[in-house]
């Protein structure tokens, strides 16, 4: 169960599988502490086990009630104000050098994520190879969540492995990579603008399927060979009609989803029409994306609209397999759109695996941050391809400090989770939410009614706390210093919402969480670094960003899985083995059953 709730999770938000562990764990252990302390045993109960399982369950729905009502709000007001907005035009990397590139907040935000996904060797390398792919793909008037959408559907489709190359050979090519070889000779004029059809049936007209019988009408042996030959004849015929008239509308690229027939490979190959055959659905779904055309089941009915034009259709080699190499000729709809593909390079087929998993849930993660949490949040909606949601991004502005090299993020104006918000990493969020956790359950404490919404807030921050001492657990030093100092900062201003900067990195220099006063016009600076300690491995993991809103799903998630634990009375254990598949979360509802376990 627990691992469901981890994969279900992190395939939807692309990371958090470590902290959702350790909050789950300490989730655990606070509940069962508290349950045990719990004086009123009622006597319908057997035994204080009973008892303590029970309240603990009414912990647990009690948690999640709280977070799916209230959580949002307390992120809205208690930690989002402390944070920022990054921009949609980050992604722009054309025409920056490589040392103002690295200041971008998107930078920032994919380096934290690649670090701990593929090390620190090509953290950099990858957060801008992910950058310079979405930057291809921004389509005009539409908003964020569209592209990120649609990469993320066809990331299959839109990347290559290549094995046997250093990872820094990964590169992005114009167009797309089909990952079938052609069925027939390619083009010989491959640079020049060709004619393509997409088809999903066979080219060759199918009046009998397997198991049919043919009744033919005349008697004899001789009538039936006759019969025969005239309806072979006429067969042939119907082909070659086809192919005649795919001639006529210029067509020259046929992209088949089945395997066709030797007499259709042998007129293709004579109509001088280069084939490729059992083309995956996610491909040519792709393909009719960007060239605009429809699919045709039957081509005797194919029309102008379902011919596509492209810049050129011809053979590539990548490694050791050679594919179909296809680029789009530019449209008045995607003005801002460059359509590519992505070459994923790796010394080993694992490596390749793991790096492509990587970019595909940052642009998971990316998705989700530009996702709006709340219908309040959102300011501007339309339609993606999936039919999400999305508001409006405000433009951030880029500033260069004199004394650290920082990042100017544009401060939220309202306290609402709206798309983009982005946190300082190294626990802050969690520190941030614990200190508003605790003002909350005090609030909440000076009504009797509300005691036991104070006493689930306490012991969600409480638990929060469980991440950044794992992060400083080094030192336990520099984790009561930086929960000192959120907590001075908060005081000292709370939702104010004053703009300030996040400073990562000084030359050779970095540090946990550390507030100094104001710099220049009532900024604030809320950073990462101070002069004078040591550079160190592990406070490397305080660089960067981190997305609120897949820290608020996070933390959902988790206390759905708290909830759905403490609803298992007991563990059967049984001598045979079960099908596990029937224990998935994709097929079954925990609430209402039974679980078992094997022996």
């Amino acid at each position: 169960m627990v691992v469901e709730c981890v994969w279900k999770h992190s395939s939807a938000t692309g990371d958090g599988s470590k902290t959702f562990i350790l909050l789950l764990a300490s989730l655990l252990r606070l509940i069962h502490a508290a349950a045990s302390k719990e004086s009123n045993v009622s006597h319908s109960y057997s035994s204080t086990k009973a008892a303590e399982a029970s309240t603990a369950r009414h912990l647990a729905d009690k948690l999640l009630a709280f977070g799916l009502k209230e959580l949002d709000e307390l992120i809205a007001t208690g930690v989002v104000p402390y944070g920022g907005c990054i921009s949609w035009e980050d992604f722009t990397v054309e025409a920056q050098t490589p040392s103002l590139t690295n200041n971008l907040c998107v930078q920032k935000l994919l380096r934290s994520f690649f670090h701990t996904r593929c090390g620190y060797t090509h953290c950099d390398f990858s957060s801008h190879l992910t950058c310079e792919l979405l930057s291809h793909w921004k389509f005009k008037n539409q908003l964020p969540s569209f592209s990120l959408q649609l990469v993320s559907d066809y990331f299959p489709a839109l990347h290559t492995p290549v094995s046997g190359f250093p990872v820094r050979s990964s590169r992005l090519i114009e167009g797309q990579v089909i990952h079938r070889d052609f069925a027939t000779p390619p083009l010989k004029t491959d640079h020049q603008p060709v004619k393509a059809v997409v088809l999903t049936g066979s080219l060759q007209p199918t009046l009998l399927s397997t198991g049919d019988v043919l009744e033919l009408g005349c008697r004899g042996r001789m009538k039936e060979e006759r019969s025969i030959l005239h309806f072979s004849s006429w067969m042939e015929s119907s082909l070659q009609g086809i192919i005649a008239k795919l001639q006529t509308l210029g067509v020259c690229v046929l992209l088949s989803a089945v395997k066709q027939s030797a007499a259709v490979l042998a007129l293709a190959t004579q109509a001088e029409m280069c084939l490729v055959e059992c083309v995956s659905e996610d491909e040519l779904s792709l393909f009719s994306q960007l060239s605009g055309t429809t699919p045709i089941w039957d081509c005797s009915m194919i029309e102008s609209e379902h011919v596509a034009t492209l810049a050129f259709c011809r053979p590539i080699q990548l490694g050791a397999h050679r594919y179909v190499h296809v680029a789009f000729q530019d449209s008045e709809e995607r003005i801002t759109i460059k359509p590519c593909s992505l070459i994923i390079c790796a010394p080993g087929e694992g490596q390749i695996e793991q790096y492509a998993c990587a970019l595909q849930d940052a642009i998971r993660m990316l998705l989700r941050t530009w996702e709006p949490m709340h219908a309040a949040a959102t300011t501007t909606s339309k339609s993606t391809l999936q039919s999400h949601k999305g508001a409006s991004l405000h433009t951030d502005s880029l500033t260069e400090q004199t004394t650290y090299r920082s990042i100017a993020i544009q401060p939220i104006q309202k306290c609402v989770l709206k798309p983009g918000c982005v946190l300082s990493a190294g626990g802050l969020f969690e520190l941030l939410l614990h200190y508003a956790l605790l003002q909350h359950g005090h609030s909440c404490s000076v009504s009797p009614d509300l005691n036991i919404d104070a006493s689930v807030s306490q012991l969600l921050a409480n638990a929060l706390l469980s991440v950044p001492q794992k992060i400083y657990s080094h030192s336990p030093h520099h984790f009561l210093e930086s929960q000192r100092r959120v907590i001075s900062f908060v005081s000292k201003f709370p939702n104010d919402s004053h703009p300030f900067s996040l400073v990562y990195k000084r030359e050779n220099t970095i540090s946990p969480i550390q507030v100094e006063g104001p710099l220049g016009d009532g900024e604030l600076s809320l950073h990462c670094c101070r002069e004078g300690d040591k550079l160190s491995k592990v406070s490397e993991l305080d660089l960067g960003l981190e997305s609120v809103s897949c820290k608020y799903q996070l933390l959902l998630a988790v206390l759905q899985c708290v909830a759905s634990l403490l609803k298992v009375d007991a563990v059967l254990p049984t001598h045979t083995a079960l099908h596990t598949q029937s224990c998935r979360l994709t097929r079954t509802s925990w609430e209402g059953t039974e679980d078992e376990g094997e022996d």
